[in-house]
């Protein structure tokens, strides 16, 4: 009997997980008002009654995407790397992140987050918080502190490292919006791609100090 209720709850954990990828799929490109419980049902292949079993309506499958969001890799870019991050010499990590970025700009389920994300920012207070309290203000906030590091060592120049955070992230979110763009449209990506390196380059040129050496 045991084995019969872990193969049903394996099975259960499986459709709800199929239910949650379909409708992430059809909100993303119809839209979450235009989706209908029957419209994720018959594109799985279930009967609508038997997808109540696992959501007692839409709107609970949505705020279910939603808290996706918190773990999603931009809202835990450093996170999950803590040590791997300090151990990066300054410009390295400012480019292990923007090309954290570029990745995630062209991986299908992350797009399709982001393109949710984008459509309930208007509609959803809860997307808002999350958009600006954890994919933005606290990458930020974590940004500044290593900044104000780097600055401490001498390694950057002196300066607001808040305005330093908000300077580096602000344009990663515009590429990253611009590439799933252009492939919505079916269009080159390669002009914005390329995008992510030079910011990188052209930031830290800007802030890092060179040392010379002096002749006695």
């Amino acid at each position: 009997m045991q084995e019969d209720k872990s193969h049903y709850s394996t099975r259960g954990a499986k459709t709800k997980e199929t239910i949650l990828k379909i409708a992430l799929s059809l909100f993303s490109t119809k839209g979450y008002k235009a989706t209908t419980v029957r419209d994720i049902a018959g594109e799985i292949g279930i009967k609508q009654s038997a997808l109540y079993n696992h959501f007692k309506n839409k709107d609970e499958i949505l705020e279910t995407l939603i808290s996706d969001l918190t773990t999603s890799a931009i809202a835990n870019i450093f996170d999950d790397n803590d040590t791997k991050m300090a151990q990066k010499t300054p410009k390295s990590l400012l480019m292990s992140i923007a090309t954290t970025f570029k990745l995630l700009s062209f991986d299908g389920q992350n797009e399709a987050l982001y393109r949710l994300l984008m459509q309930e920012l208007f509609r959803n207070e809860k997307v808002r918080l999350i958009y600006n309290e954890q994919f933005y203000q606290e990458n930020v906030k974590k940004l500044s502190a290593i900044f104000f590091n780097m600055m401490q060592e001498e390694k950057i120049i002196s300066s607001d490292p808040l305005l330093l955070a908000h300077e580096f992230f602000s344009p990663l979110f515009f590429y990253q919006m611009q590439v799933i763009i252009l492939k919505l449209d079916k269009k080159s990506t390669s002009s914005v791609v390329s995008m992510f390196e030079k910011h990188v380059n052209m930031f830290w040129d800007n802030i890092k100090i060179e040392y010379q050496d002096t002749l006695f």
